[in-house]
């Protein structure tokens, strides 16, 4: 019997914020009734996961074809399914150790003092998924939730319908509700979603958004995890190999259309190379596309307000002066409004003015800006938002070393589009601007983790009560002194004085340049 017996029609569409808040309901009274999963039922709902999505596959890529227009069905299957296999089974594999706790006061035990963390589900995790990978940014955070021993909600895109439509379906073949719902519905549901009193909260999306749904969340007190964009910055050193890195750079801006938000957004490249650059980007650029508008796999823009957008940077970047360069097959009459495609381009004289500096592009558009010394390029990085990621093309020398301390970024990949993520145990997430919080591996179970810290006591006399509250006893006025005066000591010892900021040793941030 379903554990939503009662509750009608909350299985089909929901885009009230009271049935949204029911179903989360029957999930939070499963969680307390069941209690914290073991091992193998944590193992069990990621498989029914893997399941769904694997089973599925050819359907979820039709679905994902249908809602772009015209998309890869080998990179769709690569990036949205086959991409995350490694880290899921990485996740799987790790549970019982993960969720073991962890020792503290060994020495204590002993005496009577037992101290233990241990990693607790938080309850019903809310996950609310982004348009450009429908599929992979709700299955791998849900399979990090799971992990942890969490219920989960997911609030779909409602930008790619199809995909959506057709997870909610599918949720409802592998899972009661209890386990995992799947939501769908347009803005408002989105909205209404954020608002609910879920035990976390992860938001993948862009940064205005991001800044919405922590607003929401805010009035429950539930926590969140942010996974943003923004604008990321690529820099050819001065000894990398030009050639092979304007070919990777200019594909790793094509995939998925540039709707990737570890995208490369614009790149510094010498300023000595900068045609070189240009000339081979363009190169690759033709022979990996020599059709756009007949090509059925060559990405379009999701819809036409981020075709729109995109054009409208393009169009303003060249009013104001900037030199466009678009690689258009011969014969074809491009960007086409009616198959929402926009041809690889390239923009070179970029300046403040400019709409397309400031804003994250998400199309299939790279600006190249010309740099002379690496302190131009950390200037500029550091002026603006910190990015997702940032990238590096060349050797591992001081330089690269030298812009890896002076920069903020939530990743760093050297020579090839999103190495970042290739790591199963590795982190994801941003920093500042690109987001808040991490997941992948180890520390999506964090994430969705509560670490509980229990300590308990056998001894006949009180360890803490005594020294907090009177009557106090001779020993314990003499353990505050002895203890001050050992930390003085310490202290100015290690200071070379009395540790008030009038020593000329005391570091200055421009000590450090």
């Amino acid at each position: 019997m379903s554990a939503l017996d009662g509750i009608a029609d909350t299985t089909a569409s929901v885009s009230h914020r009271d049935e949204m808040l029911a179903l989360m309901e029957v999930q939070r009274r499963a969680f307390l009734a069941d209690g914290p999963p073991d091992a193998a039922t944590r193992r069990n709902r990621i498989d029914r996961l893997v399941s769904l999505m694997v089973d599925n596959a050819d359907a979820l890529v039709d679905a994902l074809v249908q809602d772009f227009g015209s998309k890869s069905r080998l990179g769709t299957v690569s990036t949205e399914i086959v991409g995350c296999i490694a880290q899921i089974e990485h996740t799987r594999s790790n549970i019982p150790k993960w969720m073991r706790e962890s020792k503290l006061l060994r020495v204590g035990r002993a005496l009577g003092i037992r101290a233990e963390v241990v990693p607790s589900p938080l309850g019903v995790v809310g996950i609310i998924g982004p348009w450009n990978f429908p599929v992979q940014l709700v299955i791998v955070p849900a399979v990090a939730a799971f992990a942890a021993g969490n219920r989960v909600m997911i609030k779909m895109s409602e930008v790619t319908a199809a995909t959506a439509e057709l997870m909610k379906t599918l949720a409802a073949q592998y899972f009661d509700p209890a386990e995992l719902a799947v939501v769908t519905g347009d803005a408002t549901a989105a909205a209404d979603f954020s608002t609910l009193p879920f035990d976390h909260l992860l938001f993948t999306g862009s940064p205005g958004i991001g800044k919405l749904v922590q607003r929401a969340a805010s009035d429950n007190l539930v926590p969140v995890t942010l996974e943003l964009g923004g604008k990321n910055p690529v820099v050819v050193a001065p000894d990398a190999d030009i050639r092979r890195s304007a070919s990777r750079i200019a594909l790793g801006r094509m995939v998925n259309g540039g709707q990737v938000c570890v995208c490369p957004d614009y790149v510094f490249v010498p300023k000595g190379q900068i045609d070189a650059f240009v000339t081979h980007a363009k190169d690759t650029l033709a022979a990996a596309f020599p059709s756009v508008v007949d090509d059925p796999e060559y990405p379009a823009s999701v819809n036409q307000a981020n075709f729109d957008r995109v054009i409208g940077l393009i169009e303003d970047a060249r009013l104001h002066g900037a030199r466009v360069e678009t690689v258009v097959p011969q014969g074809e009459d491009l960007p086409d409004p009616e198959s929402r495609k926009i041809p690889p381009t390239i923009v070179r004289d970029v300046d403040d003015r400019m709409r397309i500096a400031h804003e994250e592009i998400f199309g299939p558009v790279l600006v190249v800006k010309p740099y002379d010394q690496l302190s131009e390029v950390v200037d500029h990085v550091n002026a603006r938002p910190s990015p997702l990621v940032t990238y590096w093309f060349g050797p591992d020398r001081a330089d690269f070393r030298e812009y890896l301390r002076y920069t903020r970024s939530g990743g760093v990949a050297r020579n090839e589009f999103g190495l970042h993520m290739l790591p199963a145990a590795a982190p994801f997430g941003g920093v500042g601007n690109s987001g808040m919080g991490a997941y992948h591996g180890k520390a999506g179970f964090d994430t969705f983790s509560h670490r509980r810290t229990v300590v308990g006591s056998d001894l006949p006399f009180s360890v803490t009560t005594s020294s907090a509250v009177q009557p106090f006893s001779r020993a314990a006025r003499a353990i505050a002194a002895i203890t001050i005066r050992s930390a003085r000591r310490r202290t100015r010892r290690r200071l070379g004085g009395d540790g008030r900021l009038v020593s000329a040793s005391v570091p200055t941030t421009s000590d450090l340049r």
